[in-house]
């Protein structure tokens, strides 16, 4: 975790760089946890996470990235399944975790409704269930489609398994003719540990607590797998519909529950924030006897109307929020600290814990995070813990919030074995023992090594290959490593020789004046080593050869450069539209100077710290680059054309808007694919001026900028 300062004394530059750590961060979190139901780090530590990136979005406006967490939702589809693009989106929640933030929820609604005190302002409060989402397509009443959530616009197909859950219906009563049912598939505490015990007569895969069984056995490819996994439902919303169903959340749910659908029996109605925490603390306490998990309670605002004018954010509804519950502890010894070495270098501490069950599952591993948080440091260097130290034989408090990899908490000082001694946090790489060091204002240690470090090898191996990137069917995390142990790869281009190394097809020169580095001396093939056969080592070779296309945007993210994350790596593409323009360009802006330096830097979402790790990697692991080059054809990056009369505009509102609330008009620009300023400049393409408009609109007209009211506004973009 890099070493944070308050957001209020953050640089510009420090904020950009900040902003990109935090992107790549998040989202190898998401796709940890909605792709492999592994997740990596606890609920808590993403919510942290999630938190920091609002509050320096919310201090640098201009600084937000086109990958920018707050405009994600879930992660891609996972493979296996068919694809379902979902006709309305699937969105998140916003996080409420105190008191306050649910009565600033509350005035925030009114405010942007310009509603007073006075006014009713009803909500339903209910348990946020702890499962897998999942989307219920019904024509005529029959049901006909089920997806998961995905990405929020793309999930996968499970109809065959949803049919298998026995309290969905397969036919809704007295259903619209389109209705897209949305909720929770979740499992009950005694189904799972009955799963668990079959799974381990059978020797087969256990898992770590309900939400991972159920979302593990909703994506099962045979059905009849899912049909013995005792799967439930509850519904919670609505997507597409061809008639309302009612004109309140309340009743609406009602009408579902009429209709067949089961629906959760906590749920209740709610005047005010004191009767939405009263709500919260009913649920809390009542936790321990659902049977089921969960992780908060969802506040929506009744009244369907005020949920369509409050509309969405870009990723969750103006009209929701989900207010998180505390997580769960309990004591164990530390029995080791280990280092792990990620794909960038970082050195990571990781505990061993003797065995602990927190919440229902076994904890034997936590994150401590990096030396300061060892040390008894927090990001900003005061002391946490009031200064206690982590020391091997501690006797520590585990905190696990979810289902996720928990972090140690805390010590018992009382219990400190008189032998501990303080950790020392090594200055060399484990793996490979070359120096490592800590850049200023970062926290983290990183190896020196680069490529040359095996461990990082395995690392940015595994990321070249991941979905996200060149996504090679059949080549994971194990076949990496044990391809990088028996020394076959060592860098992505020997992933492409693979077939002419090691499949039968004999040695040939690679076209680059090298003749088999790699190749085993005892002539072993592919299919003739463990694990392999012919038709797995065929259907491998397959999958890399169907791999030599590969657009420029994902190309770049494969290489795994620091900073430089999925949504930057198509950003740089679109700039640069060919790998050709690019490699030239970088070459030329090695020296951190110049008009290719001005303009990478130009880019929006690009600072100078992506940049000079941009530049510098290029420069390090150009022959490396080269060697893969050879094996690659990539596709040049096309430009998105604008489909919308504002698209790529900035736009400033002023004065007084009459017919929409500022928010309202705010988020409908940046909808359309505006870009919404909050000061006139020389960038400034259009500004809108409502009644009591000053000095914008005079330096507006003083720049040449057009100026239009709110009609003619309203008229340009086709809305009332």
């Amino acid at each position: 975790m890099a070493k944070q300062k308050p957001v209020g004394a953050l640089s510009k530059a420090a904020a950009k760089q900040e902003l990109a750590s935090l992107a790549k961060r998040i989202g190898a979190a998401n796709e940890a946890y909605h792709v492999r139901d592994d997740p990596k780090i606890d609920d808590a530590e993403y919510d942290r996470l999630k938190a920091r990136n609002a509050e320096i979005e919310a201090r640098f406006p201009d600084l937000k990235r086109d990958d920018s967490p707050s405009e994600q939702v879930g992660a891609a589809p996972a493979e296996g399944f068919s694809k379902i693009t979902h006709a309305m989106g699937m969105l998140s929640l916003a996080n409420a975790f105190s008191e306050e933030d649910v009565v600033k929820f509350v005035e925030g609604i009114r405010r942007y409704l310009g509603m007073d005190e006075a006014e009713p302002l009803k909500f339903t409060a209910e348990p946020k269930v702890d499962g897998l989402s999942v989307s219920l397509r019904y024509e005529g009443g029959k049901l006909v489609q089920a997806a998961t959530r995905g990405d929020g616009s793309v999930g996968e197909d499970v109809t065959a398994n949803v049919r298998e859950i026995g309290c969905i219906p397969q036919q809704a009563r007295d259903a619209p003719k389109l209705l897209e049912v949305r909720g929770e598939v979740y499992m009950h505490h005694e189904d799972f540990e009955k799963l668990n015990k079959r799974q381990e007569k059978r020797e087969a895969k256990t898992y770590a607590n309900p939400r991972n069984a159920a979302a593990g056995s909703l994506r099962q490819l045979d059905a009849q797998i899912t049909r013995e996994r005792a799967l439930r439902f509850f519904a919670h919303g609505w997507g597409e519909l061809s008639a309302p169903l009612a004109k309140t959340q309340k009743e609406a749910m009602d009408r579902l529950e009429g209709m067949g659908f089961p629906v959760n029996a906590g749920a209740s109605l709610c005047s005010g924030p004191e009767e939405m925490l009263e709500s919260y603390a009913r649920i809390a306490q009542g936790r321990g006897e659902l049977g089921y998990d969960i992780d908060g309670v969802v506040y929506k605002v009744d009244d369907l109307d005020l949920q369509r004018r409050l509309g969405v954010r870009s990723t969750t509804p103006r009209w929701a929020i989900a207010h998180k519950l505390p997580a769960e502890l309990a004591w164990t010894t530390l029995t080791d600290i280990e280092i792990q070495v990620g794909r960038t270098g970082a050195l990571t501490p990781v505990a061993r814990l003797a065995p602990v069950t927190v919440g229902g599952v076994v904890v034997k591993n936590a994150t401590l995070h990096n030396e300061d948080y060892i040390a008894g440091r927090d990001s900003e260097g005061r002391e946490i813990r009031e200064g206690r130290d982590i020391r091997v034989g501690d006797r520590v408090q585990v905190l696990r919030a979810g289902d996720v990899i928990p972090k140690v908490a805390d010590v018992d000082m009382k219990k400190r074995p008189k032998t501990a001694k303080p950790y020392k946090f090594p200055t060399k790489c484990p793996e490979c023992g070359s120096k490592a060091v800590r850049e200023e204002d970062d926290a983290t240690r990183r190896c020196t090594n680069g490529f040359g470090c095996p461990a990082q090898q395995v690392e940015r191996l595994r990321h070249f290959v991941s979905r996200a990137a060149f996504d090679i069917e059949g080549l994971g995390d194990k076949q990496v490593k044990q391809l990088h142990a028996d020394g076959w790869i060592r860098e992505p281009a020997d992933i492409f020789d693979l077939e002419r190394n090691y499949g039968g097809g004999g040695s040939e020169d690679g076209g680059d004046g090298q003749m088999d580095l790699l190749a085993d001396s005892s002539g072993t093939l592919l299919s003739e080593r463990e694990g392999w056969g012919e038709k797995s080592a065929k259907s491998l070779f397959q999958a890399i050869e169907n791999k030599r296309k590969i657009p420029f945007g994902k190309l770049l993210f494969a290489l795994g450069i620091r900073h430089v994350g999925e949504q930057a790596s198509n950003l740089i593409a679109r700039t640069y539209g060919s790998w050709e323009e690019f490699a030239r360009e970088m070459h030329a802006a090695a020296k951190l100077e110049g008009p290719e330096w001005e303009r990478l830097m130009d880019v929006d979402g690009v600072g100078k710290v992506m940049a000079e790790s941009l530049v510098k990697t290029l420069e390090s692991e150009r022959e490396s680059i080269d060697r893969l080059l050879k094996h690659l054809s990539v596709e040049d990056a096309a430009r998105p054309a604008a489909d919308t009369p504002i698209a790529g505009k900035t736009v400033v509102f002023t004065g007084t808007l009459e017919r929409m609330t500022r928010a309202e008009a705010k988020a409908r620009a940046e909808a359309m694919g505006a870009k919404v300023a909050g000061s006139v400049s020389p960038k400034t393409n259009l500004v809108v001026a409502g009644p009591g408009a000053g000095s914008k609109a005079k330096k507006a007209a003083e720049l040449g900028i057009e100026v239009v009211e709110e009609e003619a506004w309203l008229e340009m973009i086709g809305g009332k």
